[in-house]
């Protein structure tokens, strides 16, 4: 069998990576795209392909051959964007660091680099298989050499193949007379010109027939159509000069030689440090991590299943003085409900893993943790909310949850786990889980990898004992400690007390709603079928795209390769255009409710009747929470069928529901930071502010302000808040682009302070690389930089509204942490149960409902010290339904 090399177009694979694939940057800023989608490009040709050689060749940042004789059309390419440029170099260092062999020639391009590689390979006997996104490449295309033109997707690659047969079934020519092809028809892509006059189809028509620009030059007379003869005439020089520069050489000088392309181990130990630098999560799985990454540590690592053993260590432990506190590392090692043991370190060479074995009970650990942390310990740890329930410490006590920390030095990132923080803050690369044991159990991976179960365990507690002390001094240093200790710590406390409460449901009321809706939806499919004169799918979106943009002839269709575009906003511009279009959407929400909440919430209630959901501080970038399993911050609201499903959540028996809700926390945080004088005013006198806005924009009087134009004013103030666009303004009020525009401009001559506020948070953002919150909480903005407009627009918009968003979002946290100490210091039997967004839910005895209400309403309104009053509104009722 023959040997393979693949050879790659190092320059074209990046750039087909760097648009294929969403902006993304590393925790240090770096922007890693192309690269990343250039190794998923690699590794996808490599496992298909199984070559013995690899070889990547890139243009040398010099003018070639080409270049100098053709400067006019070469010399025009369009500049490589910054954010792609700098992945270049670091491409190559990757590369290097796989042991990949690079060719690179000064005064050659790189497909050049790559035709000469490719014939002295065939013509040695090899299999090649040359990747590139240039298809000028296709005139290489043998039956031995393969030319592969990857497309880089979110959903993956797709690669086109050609070999001899491939070019001829696809453009009707061989591989040679492609390149006189492309001499007639020119290429936009690669800049070169072509003949005027000549397309695609007339090209083919005439090289299939005359088989070269000069053949045909030669029978120029019996060229049809004279349009296409009387271009030749005219040009031919040009239909010459671009054939050369569509001609790829063979024949270059370069130092190459089988031997040095030979693929060795290309996920060796110092690849994965690059790899786990630039956070290619996905790719680190690629790598068998036998390496140890930090030998000297390890061996220091213990685990300990005597009681004996155990007992000299927590000795050890509390025996240490010092006139600092103790820093401790401590991590909880659990599956589930079932405790394998804990991670501790306390020094440099006292890292152990405790295991629950023999006489080493959980009971016992939990006893002994509670001790370190009376003893007055610093404990460091990660997910603490996740170990509340083990480790029984209280607000007051001085623990520190490291994951949040890293949080809030940079929220944009997915994890904060501990080889995160390792790589973030120690500068140390450690295996996490999925590398030490893959998908494996920790009970599996405790009896059949027990080294490396030991090795994950250990380096928990390790991490969190080294890197306590720079991640605080980052915290101090970016001003954020007290964002860190005051609000996001305590936080931590309160959502575990919510989780562990949860919200009861009547679950024959949400069978009761699941059946209205079912008969609402069977409605809706009959009145969609009639006005579409036919049955279908509705929820294929081929098939709704075949009924609105074939049959129904509706405007705005949108065709893509799975058939038209039937996503919301599209339906949004259509629903004035057909009476079924609003149907549909309102078909889509109805099921979307009954499948995810309706039917789906069954799925969650535990034995006690009560869903307890899970609530995240770590996954947003400006500061909200979010929540999981189930979401009910998603619940739509907005539509009356929707609320109704709050009828199902129910208090037990003996209690009431008190909702309290901050009135328009937004616009009066915005009121506040951008110090607008008017807008104050109006909140200072409680008068409505849409109403206000609507008179100041629209010129009218206060009194014959209409409801369409304080709905109108409303959608401006509540857009403002959030960078709304003139487009995206005109999409929500159904008006032109240039109407919006107006009312956004008319809002800014009212509120001028306004205008100048979110101008210098914009400016702030680019100069400083972020926003932050009236607390400090900074919001990384990399798109600001961004030479890419639509990510420049969108960087401008998060720099308008983060501090705003954040700093609500830090108000409702404050208020949440108040209220819920409030109601435990009293001995209340009412608890908080919920928050939802700006609202809060309290399961209320109704003895104590007057103190509730109360205690909201106080503690809310002085959550924070504003220019302006936060106003609550405050309900009651038997479920969630009626308190709201």
């Amino acid at each position: 069998m023959e040997k393979k090399i693949v050879l790659i177009d190092g320059h074209s694979i990046l750039n087909r990576a760097f648009y294929g694939l969403p902006d993304l940057t590393n925790s240090e800023g770096l922007h890693t795209n192309a690269v990343l989608g250039f190794l998923n490009i690699m590794f996808k040709i490599l496992d298909e392909e199984k070559p013995e050689y690899l070889t990547v060749a890139f243009d040398v940042n010099k003018p070639t051959f080409r270049h100098e004789m053709f400067q006019e059309y070469k010399g025009t390419r369009k500049s490589m964007p910054e954010e792609l440029r700098e992945q270049v170099p670091i491409m190559k260092e990757v590369l290097r660091a796989m042991g990949v062999n690079i060719v690179e020639k000064p005064g050659f391009e790189a497909d050049d680099v790559l035709g000469t590689i490719a014939k002295t390979c065939e013509k040695d006997g090899y299999e090649v298989s040359l990747v590139s996104g240039d298809r000028d490449l296709l005139q290489l295309a043998t039956d031995k050499i393969k030319i592969r033109i990857p497309k880089t997707k979110m959903s993956g690659t797709e690669v086109e193949n050609y070999n001899t047969a491939d070019v001829i079934e696809k453009y009707s020519v061989t591989p040679k007379q492609f390149i006189d092809l492309k001499g007639l028809m020119g290429d936009t892509s690669d800049n070169i010109p072509g003949v005027p006059g000549i397309g695609e189809k007339t090209a083919t028509k005439i090289i299939t027939k005359y088989d070269s620009i000069e053949n045909a030059f030669e029978h120029v007379e019996e060229i049809t159509p004279n349009k296409a003869r009387e271009a030749l005439k005219n040009h031919y020089d040009l239909a010459v000069l671009s054939k050369t520069l569509a001609t790829i050489k063979t024949d270059c000088d370069i130092d190459f030689h089988i031997s040095h392309a030979e693929i060795k181990n290309l996920t060796n130990e110092e690849a994965f440090v690059y790899f786990k630098k630039l956070e290619f999560k996905n790719l680190i799985s690629r790598f068998q991590v036998d390496v140890s990454h930090n030998e000297g540590v390890e061996k220091s690592f213990k685990i300990i299943t005597d009681l004996l053993e155990a007992e000299n260590v927590f000795n050890k432990l509390l025996s240490k003085t010092s006139n600092q506190p103790l820093v401790v590392g401590l991590q909880l090692i659990r599956e589930n409900s079932t405790i394998l043991g804990i991670s501790l370190t306390f020094g440099e060479k006292d890292i152990y893993f405790i295991k629950v074995e023999g006489l080493i009970s959980a009971a016992y650990l939990q006893d002994k943790v509670k001790s370190i942390i009376d003893y007055n310990c610093i404990i460091a740890t990660n997910n603490l909310k996740s170990q509340l329930d083990f480790m029984l410490a209280n607000e007051k006590d001085q623990v520190a949850d490291l994951g949040i920390g890293a949080y809030l030095l940079n929220p944009l990132k997915s994890t904060y786990h501990y080889d995160d923080i390792a790589r973030d803050f120690l500068n140390l690369i450690v295996p996490n889980e999925t590398e030490l044991f893959g998908k494996m159990s920790l009970e599996k991976a405790m009896e059949d990898c027990p080294e490396e179960f030991k090795n994950f365990c250990c380096y928990q507690g390790y991490v969190n004992y080294l890197s306590y002390d720079k991640l605080m001094k980052a915290l101090e240093d970016t001003n954020m400690e007290q964002l860190f200790r005051e609000i996001e710590m305590p936080l931590v406390y309160t959502l575990f007390d919510m989780e562990q409460r949860g919200i009861g449901v009547n679950e024959g009321e949400l069978k009761d709603y699941s059946e209205r809706l079912g008969a609402k939806i069977e409605q809706l499919e009959k009145e969609i079928y009639q006005l579409a004169d036919e049955k279908f799918n509705i929820s294929s979106p081929k098939q709704l795209g075949v009924i609105l943009f074939e049959k129904l002839r509706l405007p705005f269709g949108k065709k893509t390769k799975t058939g038209y575009s039937t996503s919301a906003d599209i339906l949004e511009k259509l629903v004035s255009e057909h009476p079924i279009v609003s149907f549909i959407l309102e078909y889509r929400q109805l099921t979307k409710l009954k499948s995810t909440y309706a039917d789906g919430l069954t799925a969650f209630i535990c034995e006690d009747k009560r869903i307890h959901g899970k609530f995240h501080q770590t996954i947003t970038a400006t500061g909200r929470i979010s929540s999981t399993d189930p979401n009910l911050q998603n619940i739509p609201i907005r539509m009356e069928l929707g609320r109704e499903i709050r009828k199902a959540f129910i208090p037990k028996d003996g209690y009431i529901f008190v909702d309290a809700d901050y009135s328009q926390i937004e616009l009066r945080v915005l009121a506040h930071m951008s110090g607008d004088e008017k807008l104050i005013a109006a909140y200072k006198e409680a008068q409505d502010i849409h109403r206000i806005t609507a008179s100041q924009v629209f010129h009218t009087p206060l009194e014959e302000v209409t409801s369409l134009q304080r709905s109108n004013a409303k959608a401006v103030n509540f857009g403002i808040v959030y960078g709304i666009s003139s487009f995206g303004l005109g999409q929500d009020l159904n008006i032109s682009r240039k109407e919006a525009e107006s009312y956004i401009n008319k809002y800014f001559e009212t509120y001028p302070s306004v205008k100048n506020f979110l101008d210098e948070l914009v400016t702030q953002g680019k100069k400083d690389g972020y926003v932050t919150t009236i607390f400090g909480r900074r919001r990384p903005i990399p798109e600001l930089t961004s030479s890419n407009f639509m990510q420049r627009s969108f960087g401008e918009r998060v720099a308008m509204n983060s501090p705003i968003q954040g700093t609500a979002a830090d108000i409702i946290k404050i208020a949440m942490i108040r209220v819920n100490r409030k109601l435990k210091e009293l001995n209340y039997r009412s608890r908080l149960i919920l928050q939802i967004h700006d609202e809060l839910l309290i399961e209320t005895q109704e003895e104590e409902k007057e103190q509730v209400m109360a205690i909201l309403k106080e503690e809310m309104q002085n959550a924070a010290a504003l220019s302006i009053p936060l106003e609550v509104d405050v309900n009651i009722g038997t479920n969630w339904y009626e308190a709201k």
